[in-house]
């Protein structure tokens, strides 16, 4: 039961400094690009000689003749970037929209898809470098984290334990797979944070639903091998039957946690003004329109900006759908995230008066995301 209204209050994302379009796979890897059903992407989204038997399959379909399954172009860490600096350059961010200094932080939680540390998450390393002087911790939710972090930050501050909470969130897939391993090429890295604090009466958060995703136990491992230095590094690994479990599962998960959500909060599908999925493959958008049965004007797909950035998605869907004026002020917005051996989860806001950080990519005017976002990238 809410006892005061309680939501975002900033939001800021934050992006490595390298952009890699498919033309630098087609032109340093053309043999790979040429045997790419026979590699790791194409084989892990493939019908495999079968018909399309769910809405997973069926949404899927139309990119199967795309050796790069729909990506357009992904943001990547240069040499010296770490997960660290894109998580202190989006908290920095956020804080700055917020007003807030970091002393003013009762509380950080901090998810990192994969610190650069084997063994520690990197929310005592962060709060070091932002000079904060209160509580720190790691969540673990996989890519569903982003919802749940949000459900824990309201519940401590509606619950008095805290004022405001910055939630720091961060994924790095291009340290964990090989560039010449196809499956990296529909991987990217990122950056969002967002402050968590009191907000105007109905405004914040309404509702959320969370459940475990045992079904995708399986879906990768994690290996720790040496580089050539003789250092530990983690590899990742998407095992076969990866995407027949995505295909058989996923439906299911995120009608429980959006019709659970909505359902907790009074409403009903059709009240929802804009949905935020966290787009992972070019077509789940798509695929959630399908499932849920909405309108396609009512979300966005931002994949074709960042291929999959993992729990981020959720933190740069927020900030961008407000940044373009799809979502405003008094809106009601759901988001949807869901993870590998993790968790599946959707919450339902009000949105309030949000205020947002520095625009992520210097140099392209506003007008120019937006007019690339709204392009239709029509499958091959």
């Amino acid at each position: 039961m809410v006892h005061h209204p309680v939501g975002i209050r900033a939001i800021a994302v934050n992006f490595p400094s390298v952009r890699r379009t498919n033309d630098y796979y087609r032109e340093k890897y053309p043999d790979i690009v040429a045997q790419v059903e026979e590699k790791s992407l194409g084989r892990l989204f493939s019908l495999a000689g079968s018909t399309p038997s769910n809405e997973f399959d069926l949404e899927m379909l139309p990119y199967l003749s795309d050796p790069f399954r729909g990506t357009v172009e992904q943001r990547v860490l240069a040499p010296g970037e770490s997960s660290l600096m894109l998580e202190e350059r989006a908290a920095c961010d956020a804080l700055k929209a917020a007003k807030l200094n970091p002393e003013e932080v009762d509380l950080m939680l901090v998810a990192s898809i994969w610190p650069e540390q084997i063994g520690f998450g990197n929310a005592a390393f962060l709060a070091r470098k932002l000079g904060l002087q209160g509580a720190a911790w790691n969540l673990d939710g996989a890519c569903g984290v982003t919802p749940v972090a949000l459900q824990t930050a309201c519940a401590l501050v509606q619950a008095g334990e805290y004022r405001n909470v910055l939630v720091v969130i961060s994924c790095t897939y291009s340290r964990f797979v090989d560039e010449d391993d196809t499956v990296s090429w529909f991987l990217g890295d990122g950056a969002g944070a967002f402050v968590i604090g009191s907000v105007k009466p109905n405004q914040g958060i309404l509702s959320t639903k969370t459940v475990n995703t045992s079904c995708f136990c399986d879906l990768l491992t994690l290996n720790i091998t040496e580089n050539q230095q003789g250092n530990p590094r983690i590899r990742m690994q998407l095992n076969k039957d990866a995407k027949n479990a995505l295909s058989e599962e996923s439906a299911q998960l995120l009608r429980t946690c959006c019709e659970g959500a909505i359902l907790a909060a009074d409403l009903t599908l059709d009240r929802i003004d804009f949905f935020l999925f966290n787009t992972a493959t070019a077509w789940f958008s798509s695929f959630c329109v399908r499932v849920l049965g909405i309108d396609s004007e009512r979300t966005l797909n931002l994949y074709p900006l960042y291929a999959n950035i993992g729990p981020v998605l959720t933190v740069a869907n927020l900030y961008h759908a407000a940044q373009m004026g799809k979502i405003r002020e008094n809106d009601l917005v759901l988001v949807y995230g869901f993870g590998a051996a993790g968790v599946a989860s959707a919450s339902v806001m009000r949105w309030g008066n949000v205020m947002l950080g520095l625009f992520p990519h210097q140099g392209e005017p506003e007008s120019a995301l937006k007019s690339f976002l709204d392009r239709s990238f029509a499958p091959y």
